[in-house]
């Protein structure tokens, strides 16, 4: 478990720094990215999406981290919540602009790991509660 854990936490404190740099550029106006890439997309600017990978994604996997660190009996599932919403941002941004970063695909293998490693310790967990018991 130990190893989990220590993963989880790394791993969620990587995405957590890029979602705050990614959320706090886009919010002080992505100078150099195209405006293009929201064309067809309801947004008009990078503001919105920037604040929501700056406070949802970045927020999300603070917390997540803050729980693991203060043994919470919700850190997995706060993991768990965390890797599938990583997942969802990404695919629903691949579908609105296209492919046009290796961030892409590095935040969503970054999700799938944080919601596999997420659910090894909530088996664990379940497991060690059930041994627990008897």
């Amino acid at each position: 478990m130990k190893l989990t854990k220590i993963s989880l936490i790394s791993l969620q404190l990587l995405v957590m720094l890029n979602a705050f740099g990614g959320g706090y550029y886009g919010l002080s106006g992505a100078s150099g990215v195209d405006p293009a890439w929201l064309d067809g997309t309801p947004f008009s600017s990078y503001f919105v999406p920037s604040l929501f990978l700056f406070t949802v994604i970045g927020g999300g996997m603070a917390v997540a981290t803050a729980a693991w660190l203060l043994k919470s009996r919700v850190a997995p599932w706060l993991s768990l919540a965390m890797g599938v919403t990583l997942m969802s941002w990404i695919v629903v941004q691949v579908a609105m602009i296209g492919y046009v970063s290796w961030m892409q695909p590095v935040s969503f293998a970054a999700g799938v790991a944080v919601t596999g490693l997420a659910a090894v310790a909530l088996r664990r967990a379940r497991v060690q509660a059930t041994v627990g018991a008897a």
